[in-house]
């Protein structure tokens, strides 16, 4: 069978499934070219891929202590050799290779350069990324490096972690170590990956770890830590490193899109507010005002005070905090997967949680095509507003897509759905761009199958799969990976590319 109709066989078949279901179909996609310096990358994060979990002086992370307990991991499974990528990075290059993309963003272990979190170094440490850095820039793909991914050091959450104020301390010194060791070759450094995750789900309803439950206090808590961290650590960068480094400093923000439900203006306003409880919580205050979204203080504010709490659980920003975070970044990262449908819903009083706070309900359009994730539908129109909304929003930044990607459970190669949902997502981004949203690069999550969190390795993200049951751990490429190197190359869509010639 030729290329070109396997392709088509499947899109028709794919398209006969759309139509006998009544699942929503795409708009029509647009045939242009991106920016021709645009970014195109792949993504993955230290925990997730690198193993060696105790390797050459590493110290203990929150994950290393979290998925000892198999309750944790849907599978009984940990990231202790994951992909084994601190040994195998070299395939990890190779595949990249494969995509022709310019730039690769991946996390480092803040426990494998600083094991304590603070003070002692760890050279092979510190050696392994001199060595990822540099086999990435012989063959001339950028990094694109997290300083954090979700992977405290333990040394540090024993001393309160996150909800300890002192973070912004130890962050700055972790970030200027990092901006020293390695800021010579790294020109995009991105501060924290999804703050929310870390807030809400790491100490707010104690999901992830280090599985703290404080929903309505402790997560807004560290989402404030996070954020004076995070301004402290591009601060730094600011006045001590790009002077002679010339890089650029941002943070991830993870947003859905929120549509309401219907035209009810009461539904319109919970869906802004959804969007402003999500993204703004953390965009506000660094590319906005200086100040959270004033919907959030309100909402807080008056429950706080009928819970009987004697001032807001939303902390607040001193007049020298708001100057020192306002406009403390140089892009905006964003982290898009998905879009929901949002109502308007009064929620009990009586309950103390972020969640509750919004007094919205939210949902997935049942007429959209679903992930092997109960929560990821593809939304493609929800890419660009989004876009649009970052913009309109938070005074028009240059933005970086830092994840974009999509589940299944097979790791199958021939991930057709993945492969519709990296297109039309894509395509969206682009006629944002036309738009006129700055958008300047785009890193698809992710580059290979990995531990994906507490569901182990039953959930495939990769545009590579990985046999996690042998111990080469070979990279082999999904039609998706083929189908994304065809669109960097090509730097933008055409008519004859896989796929696009077939309606759907």
């Amino acid at each position: 069978m030729n290329a070109i109709t396997y392709w088509t066989r499947h899109w028709l078949l794919l398209a006969f499934f759309a139509l006998a279901t009544g699942i929503y179909v795409d708009e029509p996609l647009l045939y242009d070219n991106f920016p021709s310096d645009f970014m195109w990358a792949a993504a993955t994060s230290a925990y997730q891929i690198e193993g060696g979990w105790d390797a050459d002086g590493k110290g203990l992370s929150i994950y290393d202590i979290w998925m000892n307990d198999p309750n944790h991991v849907s599978d009984g499974s940990s990231g202790k050799v994951a992909c084994n990528s601190y040994y195998f990075y070299q395939k990890d290059i190779e595949a990249l290779q494969s995509l022709g993309v310019s730039h690769y963003r991946f996390s480092i272990s803040w426990a494998r350069v600083l094991p304590d979190g603070i003070g002692r170094i760890n050279q092979p440490g510190i050696d392994y990324y001199k060595r990822l850095i540099a086999a990435l820039k012989a063959v001339n793909i950028e990094p694109m490096v997290t300083l954090y991914h979700w992977d405290l050091p333990q040394a540090l959450e024993s001393m309160g972690g996150w909800l300890n104020p002192n973070i912004a301390d130890w962050f700055e010194e972790y970030a200027r170590f990092c901006y020293t060791e390695f800021g010579n070759d790294v020109k995009y450094w991105i501060t924290v990956n999804e703050p929310w995750v870390i807030a809400y789900q790491g100490y707010g309803s104690g999901n992830t770890a280090p599985g703290t439950y404080g929903p309505g206090t402790y997560t807004y808590q560290v989402g404030h830590h996070i954020i004076l961290a995070h301004a402290r650590a591009y601060r730094a960068y600011e006045t001590s490193f790009k002077p002679t480094q010339n890089g650029k400093v941002g943070i991830t923000v993870n947003i859905n899109w929120y549509d309401p439900k219907d035209d009810q203006l009461e539904n319109i306003d919970a869906a802004e507010r959804a969007l402003q409880f999500l993204g703004g919580w953390i965009a506000n205050p660094i590319y906005g005002t200086g100040d959270y979204p004033d919907v959030m203080k309100q909402k807080v504010g008056d429950k706080s005070a009928q819970q009987g709490f004697n001032q807001s659980r939303l902390p607040e920003f001193t007049a020298e905090q708001k100057v020192l975070v306002q406009g403390s970044a140089d892009f905006f990262g964003l982290n898009y997967y998905t879009s929901y449908l949002t109502a308007n819903k009064i929620q009990d009083i009586s309950i103390i949680d972020y969640g509750y706070d919004q007094d919205i309900e939210s949902y997935s359009d049942p007429t959209c095509y679903q992930s092997s994730f109960d929560w990821l539908t593809i939304t493609p129109f929800g890419m660009r507003k989004t876009l649009n909304w970052i913009k309109d929003r938070f005074n028009d930044p240059e933005i970086i897509i830092t994840e974009n990607g999509i589940s299944d459970r097979s790791g199958n190669v021939d991930d057709m759905m993945r492969v519709y949902y990296y297109k039309h997502n894509i395509n969206s981004m682009l006629k944002a761009i036309k738009d006129g949203v700055r958008v300047t690069g785009y890193a698809a999550w992710s580059l290979i199958d990995n531990f994906e969190w507490g569901n182990g390795f039953t959930q495939k993200f990769g545009l590579f799969s990985i046999n996690f049951e042998t111990t080469d751990l070979n990279r082999t490429a999904k039609a998706s990976a083929r189908y994304y190197a065809k669109l960097v190359k090509d730097n933008g869509f055409t008519a004859d590319q896989p796929c696009n010639n077939t309606p759907i």
